[in-house]
């Protein structure tokens, strides 16, 4: 479905996912994908004795692709009941193959295992664009580890660090996102052939109580769909927890986009960092000279949207019923969905902003060394013993001139403790150093060679093992 400016359509859709995730999750894979099903099933069937002929199954296969969509709607209306809506609408193209189609099997089939088949896609795209991203932010973290940062905890001035050691500790969350998103591929497997509650009777009244058969269906059906692993056990769907381990997976990267965006944005009102801007970009209506972090805000919001998907994912596992209950299907339809699309949304827009990542170094510095003189005070406080001052001298005059500094800025004036210390006779033995002494880089500790071990240590041989997945570029659709 376009555009329609007269009925509301998902945001996911019209604004923010990619169209490679938007397809994943339409209709039409989504109903082509039952019918890829139903073949796979006729087609086991014949091979282990069942009477179904060649041609039926060419029949299948030839309208596999030309779903009716307008008929499958009117059936559901009458029917109340998507399923054998789209069987009876299948069954019209297909005449000579319509008593075969959905032999023995219950709505779940089609509806569980396609699901699991968008799942699997879905978790390869992010996959992908994770992937990418890391390599991005690998070549920030290594272009930026020696420029000296003011350090921030409680979001107050702290010991000095590194643009691109910075960047490491947001590296670092995505490559657990990674290892994350590999075992939940890992757990993902088929729910197979199970029928109404999961006993796979029907298909043992069709094989005529041959157990082995039914097994066999089991296995080949879920080979055709490419996948290796069956449940062993179901009710009628598979087991909702499942949606919650993948769920879980997505909502840590969405996590570690927003942790990512809301230093943006914190550094952007610091004039430290910002994401690209483009030269006709409007950052206000009212207020021309802003340059407000769109893209860092909209990642701050769609991973609040995936959050709250995962609670939904946990409540349903939660209250499942027995061998099934329905009041798990509107709300899957929401969740699954939107979980991937916002998350793919995230994650281009993540590629985006660290494609184009702008450093004003002079900012940085500046910033820094107004806090440095405060940083360094041990320093300066072990230069001047060395240089024949009393410790406790020392250590009270600093003190005094830190304090006095402290007011100055408060008053709003720039930070004079190095001008303080210099005019101090106590310190005449290091006055000539404190160049020397209130250089930054002597600050940052072993940041950089964090920087680089971090990188050779886990994140080239991570990226090394997916040499042959295709980069993935940001879009920022809007």
């Amino acid at each position: 479905m376009g555009y329609d400016p007269d009925t509301w359509q998902s945001p996911l859709a019209t604004r923010y996912a990619s169209e490679a995730m938007r397809a994943s999750f339409s209709d039409r894979r989504r109903f082509t994908t039952w019918r890829r099903l139903w073949i796979a099933l006729a087609e086991s069937q014949k091979e282990l004795g069942l009477e179904i002929t060649e041609a039926q199954l060419a029949e299948l296969r030839e309208h596999a692709e030309d779903v009716d969509f307008e008929a499958a709607r009117r059936y559901e209306r009458e029917l109340r009941h998507d399923v054998m809506a789209h069987v009876h609408a299948w069954g019209d193209q297909c005449p000579e193959a319509r008593g075969i189609i959905h032999l023995g099997a219950t709505s779940c089939f089609v509806a569980d295992n396609s699901e699991l088949l968008a799942l699997r896609e879905g978790l390869h795209l992010i996959r992908a664009q994770l992937v990418s991203l890391i390599g991005r932010l690998r070549a920030f973290a290594l272009e930026w580890r020696s420029l000296p940062a003011l350090g921030l905890t409680h979001y107050q001035p702290a010991q000095a660090t590194t643009v691109g050691k910075r960047a490491c500790l947001w590296l670092q969350d995505l490559v657990f996102n990674l290892a994350d998103l590999e075992h939940a591929l890992a757990q993902l497997r088929f729910r197979g052939v199970k029928g109404t509650t999961g006993t796979q009777a029907s298909f043992l009244e069709l094989f005529g109580g041959d157990h082995d058969k039914v097994r066999a269906l089991d296995r080949l059906v879920a080979e055709k769909m490419g996948f290796e692993r069956v449940f062993a056990v179901t009710g009628q769907t598979y087991p909702r927890q499942l949606d919650f381990r993948v769920c879980q997976a997505l909502a840590g990267v969405a996590q570690s986009a927003a942790k990512f965006a809301v230093d943006m944005r914190l550094s952007a009102g610091r004039r430290e960092l910002e994401e690209p801007f483009e030269t006709k970009q409007i950052g206000s209506s009212a207020m021309p000279w802003k340059r407000n972090p769109m893209r860092c805000e909209r990642i701050g919001a769609l991973a609040r949207h995936v959050l709250a998907c995962l609670d939904n994912t946990a409540q349903t596992a939660a209250n499942q019923w027995f061998e099934r209950t329905l009041d798990d299907s509107a709300n899957r339809r929401l969740a699954l969905a939107e979980t991937f699309l916002a998350t793919d949304a995230i994650l281009h827009l993540y590629l985006n902003v660290a494609a184009g990542i702008v450093v004003h170094g002079e900012v940085l510095r500046k910033n820094l060394m107004e806090e440095l003189p405060f940083l360094a005070s041990e320093h300066l406080l072990m230069a001047a013993v060395k240089a024949g001052a009393d410790r406790q001298d020392a250590h009270e005059r600093i003190r005094v001139h830190s304090r006095a500094a402290s007011e100055a800025i408060h008053r709003g004036e720039p930070n004079p403790l190095r001008d303080l210390l210099a005019a101090d006779p106590l310190f005449a033995g290091v006055a000539g150093a404190l160049d020397e002494l209130l250089d930054p880089s002597a600050y940052v500790g072993r940041a950089p060679e964090q920087v680089v071990e971090f990188v050779e240590d886990e994140v080239d041989p991570l990226l090394a093992s997916y040499r042959d997945l295709p980069p993935v570029e940001g879009d920022v659709r809007v």
